[in-house]
Formats: structure tokens, sequence, C-alpha cells
């Protein structure tokens, strides 16, 4: 999986990471880009030095039940020039649902913001990030929750709207259309 996000990022093809798929796109750019070569997430090396995503503070190690942070939670966009914010014509904020146990840590944000990699979805307390981009790349986004679990096949999630109008060159031409009202 760090491998796919390090060619998506290197060569600009689009990237979706989905949940576990965000954790990999932080890793791999910490460790590539910011030269942690040991970055990690602590579901899969407890001891790395460079934890830049963790396990959520309110979790339990020991008793796996009802640990989760799940259900539809409201997203926070941090800023309108973004093609998230923009694929979700322009709203304010987002509620997706989610299902996980892992998070990117909030001690390595402004790390990884200074590399270039954007924060611009935030939970309501502002130090969950929900969403990121890389604005130097036609599509990468990441999000950590999912977009799936609301999307149908008649009304795709915005998100895969996206990834696929992006794949076939014609995100650029769908954003200009729906910013203009149309």
């Amino acid at each position: 999986m760090i491998l796919a996000a390090k060619y998506a990022r290197e060569n600009n093809v689009p990237y979706l990471g989905i949940c576990l798929g965000m954790q990999i796109s932080v890793i791999e750019f910490a460790r590539s880009v910011l030269g942690m070569e040991r970055a990690n997430s602590e579901e899969f090396d407890t001891q790395t030095p460079d934890r830049v995503v963790m396990f959520m503070p309110e979790g339990s190690t020991t008793h796996m039940g009802s640990t989760m942070r799940l259900g539809s939670r409201r997203t926070l966009f941090q800023t309108p020039d973004c093609i998230t914010a923009k694929l979700y014509h322009n709203s304010e904020y987002v509620d997706e649902r989610h299902r996980h146990r892992y998070e990117v840590n909030p001690h390595m944000v402004g790390v990884l913001e200074e590399g270039g990699l954007k924060f611009v979805g935030k939970d309501e307390s502002g130090q969950r990030m929900e969403i990121l981009e890389l604005p130097s790349h036609p599509f990468y986004v990441g999000v950590q929750f999912h977009p799936e679990f609301k999307s149908r096949p008649g009304r795709p999630s915005a998100l895969f709207l996206g990834f696929i109008l992006a794949a076939i060159g014609q995100l650029e031409a769908y954003l200009c259309q729906h910013q203009n009202g149309s």
C-alpha cells in the first residue's frame, strides 16, 4: 500500500485513500518527503520514533468491543479552495460515517503541513484530521471516514465521482462547471 501511495504521489496518478489508505499516505509522505525513515502507525510498530498515526486516546488497547469511532461525524472544511470542498459543492462541512481506531497524530500535523501535505478537513474539535490533500497534485486525497457507506449506484459519493473524473481527465471541467452554479 505504501508503494502504491508513493507511486501515485510521484507520478501524478489520482489517489483516494480511505481510512487506512489515508493513514498510509501520511506514513509514505513522512518517510519519502520528510525523511522520517521509520515513520509509521503504532498499529504496525509500537516502537516507532516517528509515530505519525496513533491509537485514538479515548480507545482501549485491552478491550476491543465498543472502542471504535463509529457512526456519522461532522467534518469541517478548513478552506473552500480545495478539491474536496469543491466536490461537496462548497459546503462548509460534510457528515460522513466513520469506523476506525487509529488517527493521524495531531502532534505531527505541523511538520506534515510544513512539508506540503494539507489537512483540509478536521472534526469539530479541530484535533482530528479527517481529510488530506496534496495541493501540488492533480488529485491526491485521503479521508479518515468511509464515503462508500453513503454512496449509491445512481448517486455516487462526491469523492468517488472526483476520483473517476480525475482518472479520465475530466475533473477540472466538472469543477469549473459546478462552481458556476451549473
